[in-house]
């Protein structure tokens, strides 16, 4: 880690913490990306206002971000586009079989101290570990 910043982790890590606690205190829902855009894929419209205005504030943020930063390269994908999708294909099977995604339970779930959380939770960081020993060390 050549790039260390607290600074900038702290202030994004704060942002995270307090767009959560105000989508648990002011809509009363948990923030689970994975259940957010699943339930636009549901096609059940009495929450379709809400999941889709988060949905385009994390694009809208995504390109503020890009803007700030004055240069389209500050956020570069190195994989291959096939790897892309099937990890994305991956990480969308792995939440449904997981009921969750990081958001969901690394961040909501372990602040309400849910068991079925902190498992999930281990169980992501543990196998993300693996995965970067694997493809850095032995593949």
């Amino acid at each position: 880690m050549t790039d260390f910043t607290p600074v900038s982790g702290l202030l994004g890590g704060g942002l995270i913490g307090l767009s959560v606690a105000l989508m648990l205190l002011l809509n009363g829902r948990i923030v689970g990306i994975s259940g957010i855009v699943g339930g636009l894929l549901t096609l059940k419209f009495q929450d379709t206002a809400w999941r889709a205005a988060f949905v385009a504030g994390l694009v809208l943020g995504a390109l503020a971000y890009i803007l700030m930063a004055g240069d389209a390269s500050a956020v570069q994908v190195l994989a291959p586009l096939p790897v892309v999708v099937v990890g994305g294909l991956l990480v969308g099977f792995g939440t449904r079989l997981g009921s969750g995604c990081t958001s969901g339970h690394g961040l909501c779930g372990m602040a309400r101290f849910s068991r079925r959380s902190m498992v999930a939770t281990a169980t992501f960081f543990g196998v993300a570990m693996l995965t970067v020993f694997l493809t850095h060390h032995v593949l």
